[in-house]
């Protein structure tokens, strides 16, 4: 019998060395790139030579099999590592290369059109870096392209017919660029493959929308919102079949919709053109298709009422048809929709009623009628859906009693019944302990003010004017903080709570003749209660003061016999220590160094700081914590090393930490500038205002790393001015970040509790909602924005105006010209509108409702765009010109 075929030996080494020769190759090639880019974050760190780690196990790289014994690179994605540099053409070395991916970074260049060599490239995505300069012809040689993303960067001129050979094209982002001119029509002659085009917030567009645009029947979306497209709507729109989301918004488009619009695009799910110039009336049988999850034709001028077809919208969620001019019946259907989540329709001349079947819209979350003709009572149906957050019917003619669970939604936020017809008493409100503003001016009511509306934790605007209530103001409404409460042109008597006199303007008190109080027209006779409310409160405040001088000097007598009878020898053994740098001093050392002349201050919520110096002649920070739980020495190390793993310039050092049984001592790095509180106590003159926008941004890039970039993401749960360190050159430096993985949950949440009361920095949701938020972290810094920028203590207990920096200002921005009026008066005046800006985003920080507070992403990127332009010598500033984020605040809470 014949033997079997062996190949010859030398073939199998050769074959063998291909194998070895085209992996090392690509490795190389990938080394290559990693040198011309910067990482400054260090994320790359792994990408290094070794037998250990194949290249197929970098960060962001993908491999697939080339055959079937070798494998080769086939995408790289490296989106959101803050790198920066020069994308090299190295890269098309890379045969399989199919996908690129380096959106969300910060490459600096003109569009890379070297990378058309890589002859297997199907994505590439460049958006949100700063890609400039215009888009050439030649990017027809990306031939085998499936998806260009250049979205979010600098690129500006005309859009070049050249992209219209890109013939495979699936997805074009062009959105929020500096593209300019009109959009050929000729473009799209060859783009039959599409499914995305998107050409949004390109503000500098001067276009029709191109009539060939009509003819891609495999289009899925069409997003042109936000730029400068006028004209009619083609009729062409009526051949995109396939389309299931179509976003015209924000143009100046004029004319009529296709009156067939509906009933050709029956796949579509989100319908906007919200704010152009449309008029007519809105076409029958949009809903045909009955996919229609989202409408908004808002802030146009059309006419005519409302089809009844909209019964057909099973799936829809959101209604916007506000500022137009329709009229007529407002379509009944609307109100039990199974899914709908949203219904606007302000300002226009809709009449009708609210029915019952309201309680049938299970998933309704907000609703805004104001300025109609709505006739009805409030139904008691309101009070049953458990997801409504705001209601809001102003101005139209809702008459009768307002229903016992007008709020018992337990989401509902806002209330706004003002300018209708509504008569009786006000119901007692117990149930709306999420209620942030109610208003009910300009009714008929009548009867007392609720006294249950001082328990509602969050109420923060109380407009209870032009109405016929009579009775006292409740003294419990002092124990909230309201930056608006009227009350004028009632019928309301007796004594005004004094805080509610001295922190709100006069008008809003006006109007009731038999109120009395301390500046109003009528003073409070001697036998007024008032006055025994100022005498007891006198009284009380000095009992406090004397049991305060008495535990001072109790807490001050057991510190001394503590340390007179301490004997280190005796408890060494009970401690333990983990030093992250070689700080060479022992526990008893450490321990026996902390006394009255190293401790610094009066020592925070969680414990004294104490500054100490090693024998190099080094300083570093100490701070001992109280009232932390039981916690292991195992998890303890855990914990503590988790977050001294952290590096980032705005984050403070943990050095190291001792523990024993009943004491963790923290060993930080000493900064010499002390906190941003001292300073902003002293006002001292060299904080100025570049200084405090450059300390703004980078606590705000500090937060922004340990809620994003750092792994496991964190929260600092602890955000004030008094734990922001600043280095000799006033670089600052977050510290008692996520001192709850330390002290144990329990013991952070009791240590909160007992300051929520009375700190302005807690977010107003921590009343009733202990579970910790990124938004709570994004409230307190806002709070801290607020003391840049108005040179104002965030708490001014001791002084006579004891009015917290966010009441303060709420209140002051309430009357006309206010928000000039709380800026720092030690600031030039040239820097006026930039502080007015940040006062802005730092009022959208502390917006009472969480959901409308913007993440520390958006902040960063909005200060930066405050900074660029003062020079501020931090590189960081120069990269944040992007438009877009301005665009993007979150509006303000009501």
């Amino acid at each position: 019998m014949a033997s079997p075929f062996k190949p010859p030996l030398l073939l199998v080494l050769a074959f063998a060395f291909f194998i070895l020769g085209s992996s090392s190759s690509e490795e190389s090639t990938l080394l290559t790139f990693k040198a011309s880019i910067k990482d400054s974050t260090n994320s790359l760190s792994n990408w290094v030579s070794s037998s250990q780690t194949h290249f197929c196990n970098w960060t962001g790289i993908s491999c697939a099999n080339s055959s079937p014994s070798l494998l080769s690179v086939s995408a790289i994605d490296l989106q959101g590592l803050n790198l920066s540099g020069e994308i090299s053409s190295s890269l098309c070395e890379l045969p399989r290369l199919a996908h690129l991916n380096l959106a969300d970074n910060w490459f600096n260049q003109p569009i890379p059109l070297h990378l058309s060599q890589c002859s297997s490239l199907e994505t590439l995505n460049l958006s949100n870096n700063l890609i400039w300069g215009t888009i050439p012809d030649q990017i027809s040689l990306f031939g085998s392209l499936r998806v260009l993303d250049l979205g979010k960067n600098h690129i500006e001129g005309k859009i070049p017919e050249g992209i219209g050979a890109l013939n495979n094209l699936q997805i074009l982002n062009l959105r929020s660029n500096l593209i300019s001119g009109t959009v050929p029509s000729v473009v799209f002659h060859n783009l039959t493959e599409l499914l995305v085009v998107d050409l949004s917030e390109n503000s500098y567009l001067l276009s029709d929308i191109p009539s060939e645009i009509g003819k891609l029947d495999k289009l899925e979306e069409l997003l042109l919102h936000s730029s400068g497209f006028y004209g009619e709507i083609p009729s062409s729109l009526l051949g995109l079949r396939s389309l299931s989301v179509l976003d015209l918004s924000q143009n100046n488009l004029t004319g009529k919709l296709p009156e067939m619009l509906g009933s050709s695009l029956k796949n579509l799910v989100s319908f906007d053109v919200s704010e152009n110039k449309l008029v007519g009336s809105f076409p029958n049988g949009f809903c045909s298709g009955k996919g229609l999850v989202s409408l908004s034709v808002h802030t146009n001028f059309f006419t005519g009422s409302l089809p009844n077809s909209l019964n057909q919208c099973l799936n829809l969620e959101r209604f916007q048809v506000q500022n137009n001019g329709f009229s007529g019946d407002f379509p009944k259907a609307l109100w039990s929709l199974p899914k709908i989540k949203l219904i606007r329709a302000e300002n226009n001349g809709f009449s009708g009623e609210i029915p019952e079947s309201i309680s049938m819209a299970a998933q309704l979350e907000q609703v805004q009628l104001d300025n109609n003709s709505f006739s009805s009572k409030i139904p008691r149906g309101l009070g049953f859906i458990r997801n409504l957050y705001r209601f809001s019917v102003s101005l139209n003619r809702f008459y009768g009693e307002l229903p016992p669970n007008f709020c018992d939604s337990p989401l509902m936020s806002i209330i706004n019944l003002s300018h209708n017809s509504l008569s009786g008493r006000i119901p007692e409100p117990k149930n709306c302990k999420k209620l942030v503003s109610l208003s009910l001016a300009g009714n008929s009511l009548t009867g007392g003010i609720p006294t249950s509306l001082a328990d509602l934790p969050v109420l923060t605007y109380l407009d209870l004017s032009d109405n016929n209530l009579t009775g006292s103001i409740p003294q419990g409404l002092e124990n909230l903080k309201l930056a608006l409460f009227n009350v004028s042109f009632n019928q309301l008597s007796g004594a005004v709570p004094f805080s509610l006199i001295s922190g709100l303007p006069a008008s809003f008190l006006q109007g009731n003749p038999d109120l009395c109080g301390p500046g109003l027209q009528t003073p409070c006779s001697q036998g007024h209660p008032t006055n025994h409310m100022y005498r007891l409160n006198k009284m009380t405040c000095a009992l406090i003061s004397l049991a305060c001088v008495l535990g001072v000097l109790s807490l001050a007598a057991g510190f001394i016999l503590y340390y007179r009878s301490y004997k280190p020898k005796s408890r060494i053994d009970n401690w333990h220590s983990v030093y992250f740098y070689p700080l060479r001093i022992r526990e008893h050392e450490l321990i026996m160094g902390m006394n009255e002349k190293t401790a610094q201050g009066c020592g925070g919520a969680f414990g004294q700081v104490f500054i100490l110096s090693l024998p190099s002649g080094e300083l570093i920070a100490v701070k001992k914590l109280v009232n932390f739980g039981s916690r292991s020495w195992k998890s303890l190390k855990a914990e503590v090393k988790t977050l001294a793993k952290i590096r980032h310039k705005n984050i403070i050092k943990i050095l190291g930490f001792c523990h024993s049984d009943d004491a963790i001592f923290l060993i930080y790095e000493f900064l010499h500038k002390g906190s941003l509180a001292d300073l902003i106590c002293r006002n001292d003159s060299c904080l100025n205002w570049n200084v405090r926008l450059r300390i703004a941004i980078e606590v705000a890039q500090g937060l922004a790393y340990i809620h994003n970039d750092y792994v496991p993401h964190l929260l600092h749960r602890n955000v004030k001015s008094s734990n922001i360190l600043l280095d000799a050159d006033f670089v600052p430096k977050l510290m008692d970040f996520a001192l709850h993985h330390i002290i144990g949950e329990s013991a952070f949440q009791s240590t909160v509790a007992s300051e929520s009361s009375h700190s302005c920095y807690i977010a107003p949701e921590y009343k009733y909602n202990k579970k910790a938020t990124e938004q709570m972290d994004v409230y307190s810094f806002g709070v801290v924005l607020l003391e840049l920028v108005t040179g104002r203590q965030a708490e001014r207990l001791e002084s006579t105006d004891s009015l917290d920096v966010v009441q303060w200002v709420r209140r002051k921005v309430n009357i006309a010209n206010g928000a000039s009026q709380v800026l720092d008066s030690s600031i030039s005046e040239h820097c006026q509108r930039q502080m007015l800006e940040a006062l802005d985003i730092a009022l959208q920080c502390t917006s009472i409702m969480p959901e409308k507070r913007p993440s520390m992403l958006e902040v960063v990127k909005a200060l930066q765009l405050v900074g660029s332009t003062t020079n501020l010598h931090d590189a960081a500033f120069s990269v944040a010109e992007d438009s877009s984020v301005s665009s993007k605040r979150p509006p303000l809470a009501p």
